[in-house]
């Protein structure tokens, strides 16, 4: 056993698609009428359960970042570069799962 790294990569075959010249019938695929592919729907499912626990995710990680970057402050050692750049990413953080719960763009639908 081993990990990926530690296996010799194995070179990809991709295999060319059929030419559809050769097709006996290539007018019948551009048919008006002609059932097309079903729309694809994205990957992560907009759903207000799945707004609701990452919103909430990311604004407790939010504020744990910024808590742990409070605590030294607390007890009175001054702010350096590093703790002042500690509190602006748990803020953004937080920041960022209100923006997940708001919803700006309207486009997320209840489930259930």
């Amino acid at each position: 056993m081993g990990s990926l790294m530690t296996q010799p990569l194995e070179p990809v075959k991709v295999v060319a698609p059929p030419e559809a010249a050769s097709s006996a019938n290539p007018a019948a695929l551009t048919t008006p009428g002609a059932p097309t592919s079903p729309e694809k729907t994205p990957v992560p499912n907009n759903c207000w359960s799945c707004r609701v626990l990452s919103g909430a995710g990311l604004i407790g990680a939010g504020g744990y970042v910024y808590w742990v970057a409070r605590k030294p402050l607390k007890l009175g050692h001054p702010p350096g570069p590093g703790t002042i750049m500690q509190m602006v990413i748990g803020i953004s953080i937080a920041c960022w799962g209100v923006v997940v719960l708001s919803d700006p763009r309207g486009k997320a639908v209840r489930v259930g």
